[in-house]
């Protein structure tokens, strides 16, 4: 294993590391689902805010003008792409049920924008481009939360948009405005300081809360049973998505701090997200399941290489 390989590994490791925590944390009913609702709602509304607020405030890659601006449309765009490129695919799958294709475009079209791509940023590149990927991230939640939805539900109402306003959307905006203010100036140290404090427990407390659902989720969605749809969710996700977001970040005219943010996000499974949308929104749960346990799986092995490609491709500077 080459030396670029295995450092792109070493940072993918401790995630899938505390995402098997998570997952025998359940299985030992130490992390049980009545707490579920608590530690969710503490992590999306304080700690993941808190991280957003420590990632922007001073980041001097936000002080050039188009990575305020680009990272968003980027991060709609591709998303949108992703579902409408897996629900055309979905009747190749073998999917006949208009409800089953219109839940593999959403979850095999859309990549795991956070709770993955975000500590892999961390270590790999450190807060310029993490910084750039929340404000990335806003454009996929605006994605996932009005096409993302039609596509799911087949209605037009729009009535997702009211999703739209949560927790780290506000934070990313708030955080924004006050950067741009130089805030990081004049706010006082305790108060950045609790920030980080706050902000550094948001990716292992949601890691272990995704692994704790592997758990739950493992036998309802008889992962080995039709494995025709995970493997069809692998060769979109994994296989060809990738390529077509490495051309695109090849492509486009962005900077290298969003260059970093795309080579990332192609190289993601599929987001957990959508399983909760299809139970809410009448999503085939099931298939939602499959896929994003087949893709997380084989994604252990193949988000180090399409890592590795990027940062080859792009001569991408990478923390030592």
């Amino acid at each position: 294993m080459s030396g670029e390989i295995l450092q792109v590994f070493t940072a993918v490791l401790p995630i899938f590391c505390i995402l098997i925590l998570g997952f025998l944390l359940r299985r030992g009913h130490l992390l049980t689902r009545e707490a579920d609702r608590s530690i969710l709602r503490i992590t999306i509304n304080v700690l993941i805010p808190c991280l957003i607020w420590d990632s922007i405030l001073g980041n001097t890659a936000l002080d050039t003008p188009s990575n305020a601006w680009a990272p968003p449309l980027v991060g709609f765009f591709t998303a949108v792409f992703g579902f409408f490129l897996a629900r055309a695919l979905s009747p190749l799958v073998g999917l006949k049920d208009i409800v089953e294709r219109r839940t593999f475009g959403l979850t095999a079209g859309l990549y795991n924008w956070a709770y993955l791509a975000l500590p892999i940023c961390v270590i790999l590149f450190g807060k310029e481009t993490v910084g750039v990927l929340f404000v990335h991230n806003l454009g996929v939640e605006v994605a996932m939360w009005t096409i993302g939805l039609m596509m799911l539900t087949g209605e037009t109402s729009g009535r997702g948009w009211r999703q739209v306003v949560n927790g780290p959307v506000v934070a990313i905006v708030s955080a924004l405005i006050f950067h741009f203010l130089g805030a990081h100036h004049w706010l006082p140290e305790f108060f950045t300081n609790g920030l980080s404090m706050l902000g550094a427990s948001a990716i292992p407390i949601g890691l272990l809360l995704v692994g704790a659902t592997f758990y739950d989720y493992l036998g309802e969605a008889a992962v080995f049973k039709h494995s025709r749809v995970g493997a069809s969710a692998v060769l979109v996700r994994l296989g060809l998505l990738p390529i077509l977001f490495l051309a695109a970040a090849y492509i486009l005219p962005v900077s290298d701090e969003l260059r970093n943010v795309i080579v990332v996000q192609a190289a993601m499974p599929s987001a957990v997200f959508p399983v909760i949308m299809s139970k809410h929104y009448g999503g085939h749960v099931p298939t939602a399941l499959r896929i994003v346990l087949w893709t997380t799986l084989v994604g252990f092995i193949t988000m180090p290489l399409w890592i590795n490609i990027g940062i080859h491709l792009f001569s991408l500077s990478v923390n030592p």
